[in-house]
């Protein structure tokens, strides 16, 4: 492609942010290169073992033994299957610095629609509380914003994408644009009495899911079909992805391009006017170099790679980024912390059983710190997320009887794993290594980000209180258990790139907007002042909405 100036904006990554980056922009008119290191998945077509038997996939879409053991790092740590490999980044190819003393688990998308194609699709809404708890404890930075600038583009884009769910009016966890939730089991809906009668100000609720439960005809969509197979590719578009949702809307324009197989090493910039001009392109099959100048450009990389292509962007023989002259960026990284589970038996129940797979389940929003209340030894909250089955009975025997006990189930069980907040942190920072460098002569990244007492602390709650309630409403054998907490983990990695009022303290205005060229936005998790409790993709989604907006009305009036 030649560098010409066919475009008025370049968009960096094709993920939940970049996905939504090219619907808007295009839409509003603008002529929009989408570029993505990744390789091309077409909608439908391109999802290889959609709808496929386990029989039909290769190791029955179990990882073999020897390469989770080998040096393969994501299949260790990455939720991959054979049935959605081609979607995740190969670690042995591009890899990142993991060096000695160094715990961080980058988990990272390989294809066109980056993490859109992968995740778990639970989508909440930030609270008021979310947006406030930084300046009120005197953490990190005040957010530049508040939930009432964001709660129009929430609606908005939940509109669009589809979110089922409940009503609650809980303050600490807005409701959306509901379409009908997906039920409860009889199992849950027990455990949802008796959890309400005996913990007080406690709830358990349906799951908020980017999965839906009616058709969108008008987008080509249809609803749910309760496969449980979202990870493999939807080809019925029932949940929210870039394939499904906003790159159709963004090709309907005409006026996308899409660039698959691109690596951006750093953007060009003029240290006179202050703006970015350029985007350094690597294609990734003939590992030719070329700029393809922008007169905008939406960052959208994902968190740590936007990072680090912003860290990357510099003059030469300078170790310092031309967006860092708040001397912030790649500092105050954070994760989700989890991994502790709670998990116990249902008395009774047995001549029921659960037909259809649903891809999501229950929810016990955020109860600590909540309301004014005070002394439980930690800041911020935690939220669980969990189900309830029955599994069929394990083999016993052999012959006739062992093929009739298989005909069986076991008793029902419902298990749940706590998700909770941390804190930004200056020195929780990446970044890029000194000597290594990648196949593109790229600089490796680097982590250094850690887990607090202060997080510690909240997951030591969450397993107590935890058990506390399984007991409490009745069920049995109720055990609790927790593994590792590594960053990175729970692939809601935020920040590095934080928004603020400030431009000493912060790399991004209120309006995702770099302070130091101001046409550069990046609208992923890189731009997170803090984490909240709950899942981060809808608030991604909707600042970027609302970024692409201002924008493009700032491009009208000739200010960028």
């Amino acid at each position: 492609m030649a560098a010409t100036d066919q475009f008025d904006a370049i968009v960096i990554g094709s993920g939940v942010s970049g996905g939504w980056a090219a619907k808007e922009l295009t839409e509003k008119g603008l002529r929009v290169l989408m570029l993505d290191r990744g390789v091309m998945v077409e909608h439908g077509e391109d999802y290889t073992y959609d709808g496929k038997a386990p029989f039909e996939i290769p190791a029955r879409d179990m990882m073999p033994k020897g390469l989770v053991e080998s040096d393969y790092f994501i299949a260790k740590h990455g939720y991959i299957s054979p049935g959605n490999q081609k979607f995740y980044n190969n670690d042995r190819l591009n890899p990142y610095a993991y060096d000695e003393g160094e715990k961080f688990y980058w988990i990272r998308p390989g294809a066109v629609g980056g993490k859109s194609l992968i995740w778990g699709r639970w989508s909440f809404r930030w609270s008021p509380e979310d947006f406030e708890a930084n300046k009120r404890e005197n953490v990190g930075i005040d957010w530049p914003i508040r939930y009432d600038d964001l709660a129009p583009w929430y609606s908005y884009v939940e509109k669009y994408a589809g979110v089922s769910g409940s009503r609650e009016n809980l303050p600490q966890l807005p409701d959306s644009e509901f379409q009908p939730p997906m039920p409860m089991n009889i199992a849950e809906k027990w455990v949802k009495e008796r959890l309400e009668a005996t913990s007080p100000g406690r709830k358990l609720i349906h799951t908020r899911l980017s999965n839906m439960t009616e058709d969108k005809p008008e987008q080509g969509r249809s609803k749910c079909q309760f496969r449980s197979q979202c990870g493999r590719g939807c080809s019925f578009g029932a949940y929210f992805s870039t394939q499904a949702v906003t790159l159709p809307a963004a090709r309907a324009t005409g006026r996308l391009t899409l660039r698959s197989d691109a690596v951006v090493s750093n953007l060009e910039y003029d240290p006179k006017s202050k703006r970015v001009t350029g985007v350094r392109v690597v294609d990734t099959k003939t590992n030719q170099a070329e700029v393809i100048p922008a007169r905008l450009v939406f960052l959208c990389a994902s968190a740590m790679a936007s990072t680090q292509i912003l860290m990357n962007s510099r003059s030469d023989g300078s170790g310092r980024s031309h967006f860092n002259t708040s001397g912030t960026l790649g500092r105050y990284v954070m994760d989700h912390i989890f991994r502790v589970g709670v998990s116990g038996e249902i008395p009774g129940m047995t001549e029921y059983i659960e037909y259809g797979r649903r891809p999501g389940g229950v929810y016990i929003p955020r109860f600590r710190n909540v309301g004014g209340e005070e002394g439980v030894g930690f800041r911020r909250g935690y939220g669980y997320q969990g189900s309830a089955r029955r599994d069929p009975a394990p083999p016993q025997g052999f012959g006739a009887a062992m093929k009739q006990g298989m005909r069986q189930y076991g008793p029902w069980k419902f298990g749940m794993g706590a998700f909770g907040e941390c804190l930004p942190y200056e020195d929780n920072h990446v970044s890029l290594h000194p000597d290594k460098v990648d196949r593109f002569g790229i600089p490796l990244m680097r982590f250094d980000v850690t887990f607090r007492d202060n997080e510690i602390r909240m997951m030591d709650d969450a397993l107590v209180e935890g058990e506390k309630m399984l007991k409490a409403a009745g069920l049995t054998n109720v055990t609790s258990g927790r593994s590792e907490h590594v960053p990175g983990d729970a692939i809601h990695e935020m920040g590095g790139a934080r928004m603020g009022a400030d431009p000493r303290q912060s790399v991004l205005n209120k309006w995702s907007q770099a302070h130091d060229a101001p046409n550069l936005f990046v609208t992923d998790g890189a731009q997170m002042a803090s984490v909240s409790c709950v899942n981060p993709s809808l608030t991604f989604m909707a600042l970027t909405a609302r970024a692409a907006d201002h924008a493009v009305k700032q491009l009208k009036a000739g200010t960028i």
